[in-house]
């Protein structure tokens, strides 16, 4: 579908006690796998013993019974899991993670979610002084500047590194004693931490949490770094904090039923319904959500309209992922696949609610379905403002080149996508529906954390 794609999701457990941490690790990144759909990784410890098992494809083509069966130990107490959606580096195998290093810190581990957006500088500087790299991700420039200040205990190194790095991220380690997390100072990455009987677990969204049997107990704290030490949790706050989380984590990304930074996401997905309503009302018959994107700011709309919210749009759940589109014609029936429209459309005026329009190539089928299905006039609502700049910290909005809003106005978009009316919700209506501070860069431009260093830049006393 024609949306932004969340780079990655990542899980970490620590128990003083043997698990069956493969297994666990299986279940968080099921629950995960909305986050990235290209690679799935595991890394596992039981304090001797380090195993890693990743491949490209989604979880559970890459961890079959076989696989899982070969990250066993008996002892195992210690673990990391990822799943990817490439934006920095390739979709190749050896960008799969967790990525792994032998390091004065012994073997080590990392996982990474979101992008560094002065990679490139601090990675031209280490293959100057000699480093070699084994993939083209962002994230081993991480995995190199840690190896680098083995003098310090893991956490502290992390400490350090994080002065030396500039974006967004969420970043798991794990060595053969601790796992180790770290959230940059802006908190734009989710990164969640729950209470196991006996240890810790972390992951991007709290529902990964409960299906390893952890009870949430907090976020990572923007520019914190947290680790378990003889079983207790320990912190260190690394970087001033200076809060901007992600916007589209509770526009879109997020699971409805997770929790981030103290802030539903269903509910604030209804809350921008609500307010798409109060700025933009329609005469209608009816709301209808683009699934699954659309429900929640569609639950809002009807609500505060008093419209029925009509199942409009049929999602096939079996239609999965289609990678291969070798004509415009076969692209453009990859919407037809996903959806479909229903008879409730039929001699009526529909509010079609999204959350966002990316290209708008997918707004235009579903607009152009609606009317073949027999609707009167369809009125498209976004719970979101137009996205008009690409963004630098872990999600693929494309190219600003084609993000139809940074070429378009609101009135040209909609007669490209052949609505009756068009309305985006504004950015004020994003913060008052979320009611926290946020990031609204691919939005307004302003990016908090920093753009992509294209020079060079002086690295820090470290390298």
């Amino acid at each position: 579908m024609d949306k932004p794609q969340e780079e990655c999701g990542v899980l970490g457990i620590y128990s003083q006690e043997p698990l069956d941490i493969p297994g666990l690790l299986h279940l968080g990144l099921l629950a995960l796998q909305h986050r990235g759909q290209e690679a799935a990784g595991m890394a596992v410890s039981d304090g001797k013993e380090f195993l890693v098992e990743k491949d490209l494809g989604l979880v559970n083509q890459v961890f079959t019974e076989e696989r899982l069966s070969r990250l066993r130990l008996p002892e195992a107490r210690l673990g990391l899991a990822h799943t990817r959606y490439s934006t920095t580096g390739s979709n190749l195998r050896f960008n799969a993670q967790p990525l792994t290093a032998r390091t004065a810190h012994g073997v080590l581990a990392i996982a990474h979610n979101g992008n560094f957006t002065n990679a490139k500088p601090l990675r031209d500087r280490l293959l100057r002084e000699g480093a070699t790299f084994q993939s083209t991700s962002d994230t081993e420039v991480m995995l190199l500047l840690l190896a680098r200040l083995g003098h310090l205990s893991l956490p502290q190194a992390a400490a350090e590194a994080m002065k030396a790095l500039e974006g967004g991220y969420s970043i798991l380690l794990m060595d053969r004693r601790t796992v180790v997390a770290l959230r940059d100072p802006h908190g734009v990455r989710p990164l969640a931490i729950g209470r196991l009987p006996k240890g810790y677990a972390f992951a991007s969204e709290p529902p990964a949490l409960e299906l390893m049997g952890a009870r949430y107990i907090r976020d990572v704290r923007p520019g914190e770094v947290v680790w378990v030490e003889e079983g207790e949790l320990k912190s260190l706050q690394a970087l001033p904090p200076s809060p901007a989380p992600c916007a589209f984590e509770w526009i879109y990304f997020a699971r409805p039923d997770s929790l981030l930074d103290g802030l539903e996401a269903y509910e604030a997905r209804v809350r921008m319904g609500m307010e798409l309503f109060r700025e933009a009302p329609a005469e209608a018959d009816m709301v209808v959500p683009v699934p699954d994107s659309g429900i929640g700011a569609a639950v809002g709309y009807a609500r505060s309209s008093g419209l029925p919210l009509e199942y409009g749009l049929y999602k096939n759940p079996y239609a999965g992922r289609t990678f291969i589109q070798p004509t415009q014609a076969l692209r453009d029936l990859k919407t037809r696949l996903k959806l479909s429209p229903t008879s409730a459309v039929r001699g009526k005026r529909v509010v079609l609610i999204d959350d966002s329009i990316v290209r708008g190539t997918t707004s235009r089928h579903i607009v152009a379905m609606l009317r073949e299905a027999g609707a009167l006039e369809v009125h498209f609502r976004v719970s979101s403002p137009p996205i008009r700049f690409p963004c630098y910290y872990g999600i693929d909005t494309a190219a600003r080149k084609e993000l139809i809003a940074a070429e378009k106005s609101v009135e040209e978009i909609r007669a490209f996508i052949g609505a009756d009316t068009l309305a985006f919700l504004s950015e004020e209506g994003v913060r008052r529906a979320i009611g926290g501070p946020v990031c609204l860069a691919c939005f307004n431009g302003r990016y908090p954390a920093g753009v992509p260093v294209e020079g060079e830049k002086l690295a820090l006393e470290i390298l």
